[in-house]
């Protein structure tokens, strides 16, 4: 049966219900609002939209998929006020869809069970032909068995990130690795050592990332680089290495077992020990950043969503927020910052996805897991007001400290000043048990900031760098030179290793 729903935005507001309000700080939603608002697309009574994946049609038209296995199309979805918005369930009786995307004419859904793809042979906006691409994985149905999907890279492989079986196990095969769908057909076993991905996705020069979750071998959520042969942490998944059902692929893939990590460790000493292992590019702080991050985007919209091009933008789900961070790489391996950006969602946000205008889709649920939002399920977009915000831009590495620069020339006096600035460093235990408390803390010295001539960066040399640490900075006596504080004066740079001279 083909549904399709069509209403008003004085229809939805006599409807409206009340939910309970988060705890995010109402005087910075207030100022984040003066520079990106939120718009809120109302969902039709008897859509069940809980965030799965977003993927961008063109035209106003956006195609959603949903926890409980349907794709719907949203048209007009730009209005603003959306007051026309038209729902059209383009395909249901699917499982669990988390990833979307569309190639040639087809819709591929990455399911619980395997990668789906359907196409409309008859033209009436709903799916008639649905093919399995490939089902290299299984699954036993325990709850997390999550399978994430990614767009096409450039070279027309399509990315899958699979959960492990509950938080420790893989008792199902390749349960903790990631594959990819070849242009060919064939699937190739690509990364192991994943334990509960949010969301995966390219930055903007087309390197694959995903992000894991806080829990065992994984002290604090992370952003991981994931590069052909490498191993992300978590050893369950190692088992199928030597198993007699999948050792053979393994091996054609040319994927090496790594060493089993030490419980116990700290994550730079395990990256020294295991040539294979890929650190988090970015551990974002539990729970000041969040507590379960999930889907990402760069920012490729030329300057139309503001000044942070080629940043990342990613979501926490628990916090109903997005953050933003900015990456480098140093001795072959990323690292680098994430901030503060957006609060005051709707719902957990779970994907994201760019509009030709610009504006960012925010998809978000909460079943399962607790959210501050407090609604069910949202679908927001996030609109540039083109106010130009004064923000920490970039924070990069350097053999002595950190360069920070800014959307805004600062004032020279303050921003010279280390007592404008607070610093400290932590990790966390690398170990077999759930999460891990901040250890190992230090508080380096800040010993002198030189700011530029045009007042766009300043460059702190500093006393006491930490490999392998979160190097936690703070800026609340910075200011502009028209007086402005930096609306998010938080920064955490993730320091896996510390620049050459």
């Amino acid at each position: 049966m083909k549904f399709t729903a069509s209403f008003s935005l004085a229809a939805l507001l006599l409807g409206a219900f009340a939910f309970a309000d988060d705890t995010a700080s109402p005087a910075l939603k207030e100022a984040e609002t003066q520079y990106y608002r939120i718009v809120t697309l109302p969902i039709p009574e008897g859509v069940a939209l809980e965030a799965g994946a977003l993927q961008w049609m063109g035209n106003g038209r956006l195609a959603c998929s949903t926890r409980q296995g349907d794709i719907y199309f949203v048209d007009n979805s730009l209005e603003d006020p959306p007051a026309h918005l038209k729902f059209t369930q383009f395909a249901s009786g699917l499982h669990e869809v988390l990833g979307i995307t569309a190639k040639d004419g087809w819709i591929y859904a990455t399911q619980r069970c395997e990668e789906t793809r359907m196409k409309d042979l008859d033209g009436d906006g709903r799916a008639d032909l649905f093919e399995t691409v490939g089902d290299p994985w299984s699954i036993n149905g325990d709850y997390h068995e999550y399978a994430f999907g990614s767009k096409f890279d450039k070279s027309g492989d399509l990315w899958v990130v699979l959960c492990l079986t509950g938080s420790f196990n893989s008792n199902s095969p390749y349960r903790g690795w990631c594959f990819r769908l070849k242009p060919d057909g064939t699937w190739v076993p690509t990364c192991s050592g994943i334990r509960s991905p949010g969301g995966i996705g390219m930055d903007a020069d087309g390197v694959m990332f995903y992000t894991d979750n806080q829990g065992p071998w994984n002290g604090a959520d992370g952003l991981k680089e994931l590069r052909p042969g490498y191993f992300m942490g978590h050893p369950a998944g190692l088992k199928w290495f030597d198993d007699p059902a999948t050792k053979d692929a393994i091996a054609a893939a040319g994927l090496k077992k790594p060493q089993e990590p030490e419980s116990g460790s700290r994550i730079y000493k395990e990256a020294k020990r295991i040539p294979e292992y890929m650190p988090p590019a970015i551990m974002f702080p539990y729970p000041e950043m969040g507590q379960s991050a999930s889907g990402f985007v760069p920012d490729t919209t030329g300057g139309k969503f503001g000044p942070f091009q080629k940043q990342l933008f990613v979501c926490d789900q628990s916090h109903s927020t997005v953050m933003r961070v900015f990456l480098e790489k140093v001795n072959d391996r990323y690292q680098g910052a994430c901030f503060p950006f957006r609060q005051g969602f709707d719902s957990g946000n779970l994907s994201v996805e760019w509009a030709d205008d610009g504006s960012l889709f925010v998809y978000g649920t909460d079943r399962g897991w607790g959210a501050r939002g407090g609604h069910p399920y949202a679908l927001q977009r996030l609109v540039w007001t083109g106010k130009l915000p004064f923000e920490i831009h970039e924070m990069r590495a350097k053999p002595d400290g950190f360069e920070f620069t800014f959307t805004k020339p600062v004032d020279p006096q303050t921003a010279a000043s280390p007592a404008s600035y607070t610093i400290k460093t932590y990790t966390t235990i690398f170990q077999s048990s759930y999460g891990s408390p901040k250890v190992d803390e230090t508080t380096p010295t800040i010993k002198s900031v030189t700011v530029a001539p045009d007042g766009l960066s300043a460059r702190l040399v500093i006393d006491g760098l930490m490999e392998g640490h979160v190097h936690e900075l703070h800026l609340p006596g910075v200011k502009s030179t028209g007086g402005e504080s930096i609306l998010h004066p938080d920064a955490y740079y993730t320091l896996n290793q510390i620049p050459a001279n």
